[in-house]
């Protein structure tokens, strides 16, 4: 309760000074919707608005086809849903690489049309000007380095990343630059487990894994892989802590059956029958 006004105190909103290295870890899952963001808020410390909504919600092949428009939507609806977990959004695209200035306002329209707390973008040493221009102009950073979607073409595919040591020292310094630039933490996708691990051990800010390494600071899943609704293919990396697909195919195929049937509605569903 709140001593001033009586009424019942309500859930203080993460900011990225939560965010430190060490225990325990970090708990982020992705979310997209209002409804799923309440559902989840109460368990993570962070959601991410990730343009992996492309995939999961829209259905395109990659993530490349998604707008600024479609992540402030995603973003709004997300922040309205939530009311404790930190909200990250994700840079689409083609909205940030072409210049820093062009980054600065992508992401402080994003920040200020959906009220989130961060924005995440994806590269590595090319970025780290970007990050920097972004971080001094007060627009808080999670970095991404490692598998990069929105790289996919220019690498040739969803390939783990750090195997040699020529792959290895690129993602690590790739990590290092952003980090050094004034990223409040950063994430480790599709790498090497000893890569992943030595560059959490290397940064000063914590590392959020993504079929990287237990060692990371945090994890984080698409939710749409974590419930299997997502069943186009499953990458190894992810755990399914419930298989949603075949409860929500049978509870459709009950309603048509019950529709032709006639029996749906029956009274209890009606008005003014007596």
């Amino acid at each position: 309760m709140s001593a001033q006004t009586g009424e019942p105190a309500r859930a203080r909103r993460r900011g990225v000074g939560d965010f430190v290295k060490g225990r325990p870890p970090i708990v982020g899952l992705t979310a997209y919707t209002a409804p799923v963001a309440g559902l989840l808020d109460p368990h993570v410390d962070f959601l991410l608005v990730g343009d992996s909504v492309g995939m999961v919600v829209y259905g395109f092949e990659s993530t490349l086809p998604v707008t600024v428009g479609m992540m402030i939507a995603h973003g709004a609806a997300v922040m309205r849903g939530s009311a404790r977990a930190l909200v990250v959004v994700d840079l689409p695209f083609g909205s940030y690489q072409a210049s820093p200035e062009e980054a600065f306002r992508t992401a402080a329209r994003i920040m200020a049309e959906t009220g989130c707390a961060a924005v995440k973008l994806e590269g590595g040493v090319e970025l780290a000007e970007t990050v920097q221009f972004l971080t001094s102009r007060g627009i808080p950073v999670m970095g991404h380095v490692g598998l990069m979607p929105q790289s996919v073409h220019a690498v040739g595919g969803f390939r783990v990343q750090g195997r040699g040591a020529e792959a290895s020292e690129r993602v690590a310094a790739d990590a290092a630059a952003i980090a050094q630039a004034g990223a409040f933490s950063l994430v480790i996708e599709g790498t090497v487990e000893p890569v992943a691990r030595a560059i959490t051990e290397a940064v000063p800010v914590p590392t959020i894994g993504i079929g990287a390494s237990p060692a990371c600071d945090g994890q984080i899943l698409v939710t749409d892989d974590v419930l299997g609704l997502f069943t186009q293919f499953k990458p190894r990396f992810v755990k399914r802590y419930a298989e949603l697909a075949p409860l929500i195919d049978e509870a459709a195929a009950q309603y048509a059956a019950e529709v032709r049937a006639r029996s749906f509605p029956a009274p209890e569903h009606c008005f003014g029958v007596q």
